[in-house]
């Protein structure tokens, strides 16, 4: 695992995002973001230790105005990794779903996704060059990246994007002092699925956060694409398939977990 000293993780008071705040080295500086003030408070404090910073900023980044603020607090912070991990989802067939609830996929896993790494980015390239040292981004993706899932359709599209993204973003720099992961966790014991609309209170053989972040962490800078926890590599299957029997598979297992 390379070393960072700095690192701005988004969506970090639960969950993955939670996962990377408690796996990164105890003398990694911290500047969380997340939309509930207290509870980054109360994470701030558990994280905190005398020879340790961990700063907080509370902010919606479906909004405009909070990707501003934030973009502000993470370049005088310095930061040299970026943990592009804050994301929603809405369960349902698009035109079920709330029309605010598919922007607000589009705008957190998309939106706020390319305008933090493009401003950021440049930043922490000069200041590695500079130091000697290497950046790191990492943008969480999905398992759901990788076909079209009826029923999540939205969320899918986002997170390929995001996928795609990555990947191409490691290609433009290579030769640049950055590492770029794209992180494709499947199912994760988070609060992700109840607020997606799953009505379980957990998800059969979803894996441990912090184990996820772990992983993540571990292959950055030694490849570009992480697909988390062994149960995750299924979701490569529909790679390998036509796409129109991929997407009826999968429109079918789906429709069971809409109706439950």
């Amino acid at each position: 695992m390379r070393h960072y000293q700095r690192a701005l993780i988004t969506g970090a008071t639960s969950g993955i995002g939670a996962g990377f705040a408690s796996e990164l080295p105890g003398d990694t500086l911290l500047l969380l973001t997340g939309r509930d003030e207290t509870r980054l408070d109360a994470q701030a404090q558990d994280l905190a230790r005398p020879d340790r910073l961990v700063a907080t900023i509370a902010a919606d980044l479906t909004q405009a105005e909070a990707i501003e603020r934030l973009v502000a607090a993470a370049e005088d912070f310095e930061i040299d990794l970026l943990i592009n991990n804050a994301g929603c989802g809405r369960l349902g067939a698009v035109i079920d779903n709330a029309v605010e609830d598919e922007l607000a996929t589009v705008q957190l896993n998309v939106v706020a996704v390319v305008a933090l790494t493009r401003r950021l980015l440049p930043g922490m390239i000069e200041r590695a060059a500079r130091a000697g040292r290497r950046a790191g981004l990492i943008i969480v993706s999905s398992t759901a990246a990788f076909a079209p899932v009826p029923y999540f359709a939205t969320y899918a599209a986002s997170k390929s994007f995001d996928l795609h993204f990555a990947e191409a973003l490691a290609e433009e720099l290579r030769g640049q002092p950055v590492d770029v992961l794209a992180l494709c966790p499947g199912a994760t014991q988070t609060a992700f699925g109840p607020r997606a609309g799953y009505r379980s209170a957990r998800f059969p053989g979803a894996a441990d956060p912090r184990n996820v972040a772990r992983g993540a962490l571990s292959a950055l800078g030694c490849q570009t694409v992480h697909v988390a926890g062994s149960l995750s590599q299924a979701a490569l299957a529909p790679v390998v398939l036509p796409r129109r029997v991929a997407t009826g598979l999968i429109g079918r297992a789906m429709r069971l977990f809409v109706a439950r």
